[in-house]
């Protein structure tokens, strides 16, 4: 029986197993027989997926098979090329979903594998296989879009590929979140937001990148689509930012942090999307960034940075900058600290005293708008307060795109906290205080941890609580107040008998 012929004789999950493994056991020692065993393991992981594999788990197990075997350990750029042109090439579900769970997993393991899937022209046959398989499988266009993502987030596109992406293809994936669960935590939903994501990121970076702008003409400037369809039809894409500001809340990773920072920054610089938030969201984003800017330890300047260069715009363009002012306070106290007044962070370096000057410059932050005059002692402190002095301070504080689009971090790292860190510090010294080591006569002895139990309550000597006479005398208005006595006990034996006294007497009854 050939390899082929397992396929059609497929009865059973376990017979399917071993049959793969015999296929990618095979030796394999010219192009001829590399290609024989890939085939089998594409048409049989095929059959698999069309009778037994309903999960995505199983599918990426079909793909780490191959991906961990010595056929692909030992022949690894020719394997790789034969993929690549079969994802190509390739127009049925079942071996593209095969074939992209393989390009996914492997790229996962090796960063090169996204360029030089972009350099054989991977994207936009992504795209189109993306356009194409919108309603016929949604298996396939889940691991596509993954596809997407991991490819986007790891490499940079070229303006050629960039230039494929059009409106349609950005509004389907906006509405795709309108369309879902509302909530960002859903796997799905949190996939097709990521790649939003990081295509307005490689927007970013086309549009700061001298050598892309080249083969363009004056006339057909590159557009960031995400933006675009944000600003055309934001009312209708409102789920959106509510989620990325959701994800913003809780998200780890930095380089996850700085995608959403970035679509941040160019919502609240570009007019037609001032407003695009509503308002009780941007109060939930001014508490994120407030916490965060706070939280973030000295060497991760580059984020809070960021966070600088997001906040001036959000509180100078929204509709923050209406009364009742959100939050003032605290925002100037923040940025109090920030430059070194509250001895929270180490020296201040010059690019944090640049933002932190021009988040000062937001009008309704000054002292002198609101409860202020302008002549006012209050007024002619306020930027003492702030630690910094406006009028000897650089004119320029402006940020460019250039400025946001370049801070870069790899995907993986996480974001460390202040506050985490400094509670393991904490818990650290105090686990180091209750096992100290003590020295007798030099040997040392672990000191033993001493548990000192609660005293418990007394209990009252006499068996109804403490006697009124040894209680302390009651005192109402200066007067003794002394309880009234229980009443004695009814007579009902002595009634009873009394009655029957009567009624034996004769004696008739009223």
């Amino acid at each position: 029986m050939t390899d082929l012929d397992a396929t059609i004789g497929l009865q059973s999950e376990e017979q399917f197993w071993q049959d793969l493994s015999r296929i990618l056991s095979t030796q394999c020692d010219t192009h001829e027989k590399i290609d024989d065993a890939l085939r089998g393991w594409l048409y049989l992981a095929s059959a698999f997926r069309e009778q037994f594999g309903d999960s995505d788990s199983e599918i990426s197990h079909c793909a780490q098979q191959l991906l961990h075997r010595p056929i692909f350990q030992e022949n690894k750029q020719y394997v790789r090329t034969q993929i690549v042109f079969s994802f190509l090439q390739e127009d049925d579900i079942s071996p593209l979903h095969i074939i992209s769970s393989f390009l996914l997993a492997d790229g996962r393991s090796d960063d090169t594998v996204f360029g030089r899937m972009i350099t054989e022209g991977c994207f936009p046959r992504l795209l189109e296989l993306l356009n194409s398989n919108r309603q016929v499988d949604f298996r396939l266009h889940r691991t596509l879009l993954d596809l997407m993502y991991e490819m986007c987030r790891m490499e940079r596109l070229r303006t050629t590929d960039l230039l494929q992406i059009d409106d349609a293809f950005v509004a389907h994936l906006l509405q795709l979140v309108e369309q879902g669960s509302g909530d960002s935590s859903d796997p799905y939903q949190y996939l097709v937001i990521r790649v939003l994501l990081v295509i307005n990121e490689q927007y970013m970076l086309a549009s700061t990148d001298a050598e892309a702008a080249g083969p363009l003409s004056p006339t057909s400037p590159l557009t960031n689509r995400v933006i675009k369809l944000l600003s055309l039809n934001g009312s209708s894409y409102r789920t959106f930012g509510e989620n990325i500001i959701l994800l913003l809340n809780r998200e780890t990773e930095t380089s996850q942090q700085l995608l959403i920072l970035k679509v941040l920054y160019l919502l609240f610089t570009t007019k037609a999307t001032y407003e695009y938030f509503y308002t009780n969201d941007l109060k939930v984003l001014v508490d994120i960034i407030l916490r965060n800017l706070m939280d973030l330890p000295d060497e991760k300047m580059s984020l809070r940075h960021t966070y600088l260069r997001v906040l001036y715009p959000l509180l100078a363009h929204t509709q923050l900058n209406q009364t009742p002012h959100y939050k003032r306070g605290e925002i100037v106290k923040v940025l109090r600290i920030l430059v070194g007044m509250g001895n929270h962070f180490a020296p201040t370096d010059d690019t944090t005293l640049r933002l932190v000057d021009r988040v000062n410059k937001v009008e309704w932050l000054s002292e002198r708008s609101g409860d202020s005059s302008p002549d006012s002692p209050e007024a002619k402190t306020a930027p003492k307060f702030l630690g910094i002095s406006l009028a000897d301070s650089r004119a320029a504080s402006s940020v460019s795109v250039e400025d946001v689009a370049a801070v870069m971090e790899k995907p993986g790292v996480k974001t460390p906290s202040r506050k985490i860190e400094s509670a393991a510090a904490t818990h650290e010294h105090e686990s180091a205080e209750r096992g100290k080591i003590g020295e007798v006569q030099g040997v040392q002895i672990p000191v033993p941890v001493i548990k000192v139990k609660k005293a418990l309550p007394e209990v009252p000597k006499h068996r109804h609580g403490v006697p009124f006479t040894q209680m302390a005398t009651l005192h109402v208005n200066g007067t003794k107040k002394i309880p009234p006595k229980t009443p004695p006990p009814r007579r009902r034996g002595k009634l009873l008998n009394s009655q029957a006294k009567v009624e034996g007497s004769g004696v008739p009854g009223q």
